[in-house]
């Protein structure tokens, strides 16, 4: 009895000597202490950035702008994240830690509080974009999405650096040891910068914006859908995605059809050559009094308007007709030319003329002379 007594205590002893000893110099019952706290905010912090939102939203609720409600939406995320750099805190003060281990410790808290204060940073780009897209006349849309992205790009940087620098890791001795690496990086990537420079000044000189229907002689034609660092996404009528190289766009001659204050009509009307003098007068009359008379036509002088009679063609009398629609939507001015013909027709039929269309005359001035006589065969014998 006394053996087992003996026995039992000596393994009393080892589970003793098991929990006050472990790796690094830290007993089990801290181990078990540190992990149940920060399993503790860990479990809390769902509950913590409720409570924290919904007084945060009580107080922007008395505010007019949406701003401020677009900000707490971009920090609702990061919010929950600080309970667990609390939870991070407080265990690696129940494990106490010496030496190096409680450096680290502290690096570690260090670090997750930069990550989530840069993570705000970098959620709060997008709301305060949004804020400055009313200002058009300075920040075009392009030129925001890139003031946007660098931004972004600066904070991920800024981020990165600071947390390098609480490992004792400096970024600057980095990039100075990059030096030589960047100037062979940049003779190689002569192409990269000259297409970002090329971007920029199509965004400066505001050659074109996303939606814009383009045109670049030999290179490409349809809607401009996004101008990135490198290349401009252009999406051609037949839907195919094309990828050009944006100092194609600044070195060549850019049609910009959205930007037309109007749509042109240029027409040549041509009618039969049997139409007289009253008739092409009453024909023309007509054309433009409808023309000047429509609210779907721009008038003179904001826009040239000509119905002339215009040139004595092959098969024709050609009537010019030049105007310009006031609407530039494609679908509208096809629906616009379409009543035009229909009110052309309309008023050449009403003059008794119509409309020429290719012919040739042939003109006999006289038949021979000395006609072949008529071969009458013979009768069959009766």
């Amino acid at each position: 009895m006394d053996s087992i007594r003996t026995e039992l205590q000596a393994f009393w002893a080892l589970v003793l000597d098991v929990w006050q000893s472990s790796a690094f110099g830290i007993n089990v019952g801290h181990l078990l202490t540190a992990l149940g706290i920060f399993l503790v905010f860990w479990i809390l912090r769902s509950l913590f950035a409720r409570t924290v939102i919904r007084y945060l939203s009580r107080l922007v609720a008395r505010t007019e702008t949406v701003f401020d409600d677009h900000i707490l939406e971009t920090v609702r995320a990061p919010l929950t994240f600080i309970p667990v750099i609390l939870g991070l805190f407080f265990a690696f003060n129940a494990l106490g830690l010496q030496g190096i281990y409680q450096t680290m410790g502290a690096n570690i808290v260090r670090s997750m509080v930069a990550y989530t204060i840069f993570w705000a940073l970098y959620r709060a780009v997008d709301p305060l974009a949004a804020a400055l897209e009313n200002i058009k006349q300075v920040f075009t849309p392009t030129l925001m999405d890139w003031t946007r992205r660098g931004v972004k790009a600066l904070f991920v940087f800024m981020g990165a650096a600071t947390i390098l620098g609480f490992w004792g890791i400096q970024v600057g001795p980095i990039l100075a040891g990059l030096g030589l690496f960047g100037v062979a990086f940049a003779l190689g990537a002569q192409d990269l910068f000259k297409n970002l420079i090329a971007g920029f000044l199509v965004i400066v000189e505001r050659r074109f914006q996303r939606g814009d229907w383009i045109l670049v002689d030999g290179v490409v034609e349809g809607t401009v859908e996004r101008i990135n660092f490198r290349s401009t996404k252009v999406r051609r009528f037949d839907k195919a995605p094309v990828y050009v190289p944006n100092s194609q766009l600044s070195d060549n001659a850019v049609t910009n059809f959205s930007a037309m204050t109007h749509r042109r009509i240029y027409w040549k009307i041509g009618v039969e050559y049997r139409t007289s003098v009253d008739q092409l007068r009453a024909i023309r009359d007509g054309i433009e009094l409808y023309v000047l008379g429509n609210d779907d036509f721009a008038h003179p002088p904001e826009v040239s308007t000509f119905v002339r009679i215009d040139s004595f063609n092959d098969s024709s009398i050609d009537i010019m007709l030049y105007c310009f629609t006031r609407t530039t939507n494609w679908g509208k001015w096809l629906e616009i030319k379409e009543t035009l013909a229909y009110k052309i027709k309309e008023i050449v039929e009403g003059a008794g003329s119509g409309f020429a269309f290719p012919s040739q005359s042939v003109y006999v001035e006289s038949l021979p002379g000395d006609a072949p006589e008529l071969f009458a065969p013979p009768h069959a014998a009766q």
